[in-house]
């Protein structure tokens, strides 16, 4: 595999494929902690770090299941691999950023049952990716993730400021948002073939 392919892998992941903007999964998240930039910037840390350390981990567990022929194991297992990885985040931002901890909320163990994560594994596990397929792919959905959720958040921020009329005030503002921003994403799609 060369490295052109593997860059056009991650660029397409992480902007034609995009899990909020074109894909619509992990949308919970992407409406429940853009109101602001900071819970907005570590939502995204968290789901970048889980997303490719998952799907490196169940790229290996993977070959496992395939080589025993349990393959019908492999949602719970990647369910497993996720929690985990959540819990390990759960503990270092409970131990050194209480605030971020607690302005995360519900979110924050959420991301165990993000469908955007189990599709990233399960996208990897189905297209038969090899591990640097996997890794950059699992890159690229991280940082396309990131890239939606701090972009809505800053235009979320934006529309706090200014005055928007009562019928639009709040989630509707965010729908409308959210909509054109994914109308923007979709101008990406045909621009990178892999």
């Amino acid at each position: 595999m060369d490295f052109p392919r593997l860059l056009a892998l991650m660029f397409m992941a992480m902007l034609v494929n995009n899990f909020l903007l074109t894909r619509f999964l992990g949308l919970c998240p992407f409406f429940g902690v853009s109101k602001k930039m900071d819970t907005a910037v570590g939502m995204s840390l968290g789901v970048v770090f889980v997303m490719v350390i998952a799907g490196i981990i169940t790229w290996f567990l993977n070959l496992l299941l395939i080589a025993w022929h349990i393959e019908f194991l492999q949602i719970l297992v990647f369910i497993l691999v996720i929690a985990a990885l959540v819990q390990l985040i759960e503990l270092f931002l409970k131990k050194t950023n209480p605030t971020l901890y607690s302005a995360l909320g519900i979110y924050l163990p959420l991301i165990t049952t993000n469908c955007a994560i189990l599709g990233l594994v399960l996208i990897n596990s189905g297209a038969n990716y090899t591990l640097m397929e996997t890794l950059f792919n699992s890159l690229g959905s991280a940082l396309g993730y990131a890239l939606a959720l701090i972009l809505f958040s800053s235009l979320r921020e934006k529309l706090d400021i200014n005055e928007l009329p009562s019928s639009f005030d709040g989630m509707p503002a965010a729908f409308i948002t959210a909509f054109i921003l994914s109308m923007s994403f979709e101008a990406f799609v045909g621009m990178i073939k892999v």
